[in-house]
């Protein structure tokens, strides 16, 4: 029997867990990665380092050393996908074959889509913890803001970790609350959206922690333009008669979380839904058309939240349905939305909100997920980090299993 071979599009979280998973099961596979960057990320991490907790350098890793054993890296960006044929284009001219693609890229960040971001992004008090570079520039921020106005904000959902803007806000309350500082200090969180979170069961508590760093919260107020050098900022607002109004804000300090979007190539392939994520069964995560193609991470047009959490649900899912689908059987693994969001509203408390589709609480653990808890916090700034490297990217499936089953 020849061997089976394995396109994997994307070198993160999703990429390179699936890889893992996928080996567990099957080590005759023959897999090829596709990822142009040199080095992985660990994303979760930087909203720490934005908030003083933890370095920037232990959130990166050459993307070489992460690879396993017999994995063919190509380093290289993806053109165009030919899913009737069942070959891969890059960017580099090649052209790959597969039995099985599986799409995990990712989004991309759109910083151009707000006017005059790029140019002032790391200088005059323009920062965001989206961006590897940019987070140790948040703390140094939010540690020489003696007085003024802090902006924060969130565009248009879906995002990478929907909670991360708002983690950056109470993170800096929470110093300048400690430094006596947050009565000398407007806060306000812009949010495209016209509520705090999905889940509304977790809203309340978020609610009571924005008002006790008396942080003004204005919905539906979208991020358009900067312009750095004057501090100043403009959004678009619905206006009183339903039209859409600019407003103008002045700000000492910005933290920027841009637009987010399905790489292009998804839609320019045939495999997007109308909005250009990658068109798959929720439960399975199979194509809807293609069945030799598997997609999951942020990519994905399912309706979970986008986390590292949720990828590592679903390389599992992933990996056990692959597998089947290569032995010619019925694909039994089911993917019931779970997502994590490990919600810091100050240092040593998060609520640790993990829930799947429809809104569904989804616990983990014997703890009050409504409420902010110490073990949250050593979760998300003490274990997380070491098992995220040691665990996740090498394959350890604890606490995977999705509910319901078949």
């Amino acid at each position: 029997m020849a061997q089976q071979h394995i396109v994997v599009i994307g070198g993160g979280t999703a990429g390179l867990g699936v890889i893992a998973s996928l080996m567990k099961r099957n080590k005759q596979l023959a897999i090829t990665l596709i990822e142009p960057q040199e080095y992985h990320y660990y994303q979760p991490g930087w909203t720490l380092v934005g908030g003083g907790e933890y370095s920037q350098q232990k959130t990166r890793r050459p993307l070489r050393d992460l690879i396993p054993e017999g994995v063919r890296w190509h380093q290289d960006a993806v053109s165009r996908v030919e899913a009737e044929s069942q070959v891969v284009h890059t960017a580099g001219g090649q052209t790959l074959s597969y039995d099985v693609l599986l799409v995990c890229c990712g989004l991309t960040l759109h910083w151009d889509k707000i006017e005059g971001l790029e140019e002032t992004l790391g200088k005059n008090g323009v920062t965001s913890n989206y961006r590897y570079d940019l987070a140790p520039y948040t703390w140094q921020l939010v540690q020489q803001l003696e007085q003024g106005t802090a902006l924060f904000t969130q565009p248009p959902v879906p995002i990478k970790c929907a909670g991360a803007p708002q983690k950056a806000l109470y993170l800096s309350c929470d110093y300048w609350q400690k430094q006596r500082r947050l009565g000398q200090i407007k806060t306000e969180f812009c949010i495209a959206g016209q509520q705090l979170f999905s889940v509304s069961d977790f809203i309340p508590e978020l609610e009571r922690w924005l008002q006790h760093y008396h942080a003004q919260v204005n919905y539906s107020c979208k991020l358009v333009r900067v312009d750095g050098a004057n501090r100043q900022a403009w959004f678009e607002q619905p206006g009183a008669g339903g039209e859409t109004v600019r407003v103008q804000k002045s700000f000492d300090m910005l933290h920027v979380v841009p637009p987010q979007l399905p790489p292009v190539f998804i839609a320019d392939s045939g495999l997007g839904n109308e909005a250009g994520w990658c068109e798959v069964d929720e439960k399975t995560l199979q194509h809807k058309r293609f069945a030799s193609v598997f997609a999951l991470g942020d990519a994905v047009s399912t309706s979970n939240s986008k986390t590292a959490a949720a990828a590592r649900k679903q390389m599992v899912i992933v990996a056990r349905n692959v597998v089947s689908f290569l032995r010619q059987q019925p694909l039994t693994a089911d993917y019931d939305g779970y997502s994590s969001c490990p919600l810091t509203v100050a240092r040593g408390k998060v609520v640790l909100a993990e829930f799947g589709y429809n809104g569904r609480l989804l616990p983990t653990f014997p703890v009050n997920p409504l409420k902010p808890h110490w073990f949250g916090w050593f979760l998300k700034a003490r274990f997380l980090p070491w098992f995220y490297w040691k665990g996740i990217l090498q394959g350890v499936e604890w606490f995977t299993a999705c509910k319901p089953k078949r």
